[in-house]
């Protein structure tokens, strides 16, 4: 049974409710609105569909009191300038499903590992004996999971990205996890200190001691003067071995990183930390993380396909004690490309690269003494790592940039990938 709607709410759930995006998260509010005995109109210009409306003018904005956006919508977005203009309430989808969720809801974001925190905790908690699931950024909006785990599960781990943190208005986490901070969605947030700004809203809408940042969170909110409580920060980085973690996917870095945040706040809540190890014993990764995928001919493949951005990448590389042949490219997301060849440059013997940013890439790897190729495919990329490695040679896909130019995700891209170098 879903709790009543807002006292300022029901008014406006009286009209058609304006569900801008039909994506998953546009039919989780769908679905939502169903539940509470309401209705939504769909609008999306790249969607088909006999009830998806493509065109979103002042006239259609004045048939509604409330219109709930998709993350994919910038605050900035034309639609949403027309909603506001006609008096329109506006709510991210995440925010307007919160108001229908009673149960604890911990917040996991950060630049990277926020799925793999979120998917951890989910495991750990069910181990301890605590309802959860695991919602939010991970492909099940929270809309979605307010209407099928009510009553059924006690805590949301809903991963927040930046897209949906930045218009928060009524979200209030229980707790919230931030591992870590680096350039990321530049194509999106003007700058890193609006990258930030954003995330930095679910923090000032969560109770202080239950903050837990990681140490480049910690930096930046310090050279920014930032104030955070004196219990948050976390060293996250850079911590000797623990022998509890051995032969665990937490043993090393950058998923030691992950679990040194869940223990911070696996212990403000009181949990036994037995437990906590336990579940990362018997925790797995999800795919397309660093994931050793076969050796042929003294040549290891590594699929790494869920690094989108720079810090993931240079994560990835830290882990092998000699130059790779790096494949790399993709869809571009802003940032310093020159900075980043720079920084990876040591730790690459050859980059193979794909997708629209190999031009800019092979450029600054020209400057840098990188050896590079422009491949034309992936199936090209991976041809020309195996012709140039040697036994003992590690060949790693760590794209570095979203995949949505050549593929249907970073998921298609790894498993593209990996059956490739199963054919090779």
């Amino acid at each position: 049974m879903l709790p009543s709607p807002p006292a300022e709410l029901v008014p406006l759930l009286a009209h058609p409710v304006a569900v801008l995006g039909g994506g998953v998260s546009g039919q989780g509010v769908l679905a939502l609105l169903t539940a509470l005995g309401a209705r939504g109109v769909i609008y999306d210009e790249r969607a088909d569909g006999a009830d998806v409306v493509r065109t979103f003018s002042s006239t259609q904005a004045s048939t509604h009191g409330l219109v709930v956006f998709s993350p994919g919508f910038a605050p900035e977005h034309p639609w949403l300038a027309t909603a506001r203009a006609a008096g329109c309430a506006c709510l991210g989808e995440l925010d307007f499903a919160s108001l229908f969720w009673r149960g604890e809801l911990v917040a996991i974001t950060g630049t990277n590992g926020k799925t793999t925190l979120t998917e951890f905790l989910t495991h750990a908690l069910n181990a301890a004996g605590r309802r959860a699931a695991a919602t939010g950024n991970v492909g099940y909006p929270l809309s979605r999971f307010v209407v099928e785990q009510a009553g059924r599960v006690d805590v949301a781990v809903c991963e927040v990205s930046s897209f949906q943190a930045e218009t928060l208005q009524h979200l209030r986490p229980t707790a919230t996890l931030w591992t870590n901070f680096a350039e990321d969605h530049l194509e999106r947030h003007p700058g890193m200190d609006a990258y930030f700004a954003a995330k930095w809203r679910l923090l000032e809408r969560t109770p202080p001691a239950a903050v837990f940042v990681g140490t480049s969170v910690r930096h930046y909110a310090a050279q920014t003067l930032r104030a955070l409580p004196a219990s948050a920060g976390i060293d996250s980085e850079g911590q000797t071995a623990d022998p509890h973690l051995a032969d665990t996917v937490f043993a090393t870095y950058p998923q030691r990183e992950n679990f040194l945040l869940a223990a911070a706040w696996w212990r403000h809540a009181g949990l036994p930390e037995e437990t906590l190890y336990a579940a990362a014993r018997s925790f797995q990764l999800a795919d397309h993380r660093l994931m050793r995928v076969v050796e042929k001919g003294g040549v290891t493949f590594w699929n790494d396909s869920k690094a989108t951005n720079f810090h993931a990448v240079e994560a990835a590389l830290a882990t092998f004690e000699q130059p790779v042949l790096l494949i790399a490219g993709g869809k571009a997301k802003g940032g310093d490309l020159d900075g980043f060849i720079r920084r990876i440059a040591p730790r690459v013997r050859l980059a193979c690269l794909i997708g629209e940013t190999a031009p800019a890439l092979a450029g600054f790897c020209a400057t840098h003494g990188l050896a590079a190729r422009r491949c034309a495919t992936l199936e090209d990329a991976v041809r020309t790592a195996v012709a140039a490695a040697r036994p003992g040679d590690h060949v790693l896909l760590s794209p570095g940039f979203a995949s949505f130019d050549m593929f249907r995700g970073y998921a298609d891209r790894g498993q593209q990938f990996v059956r490739l170098v199963g054919n090779l």
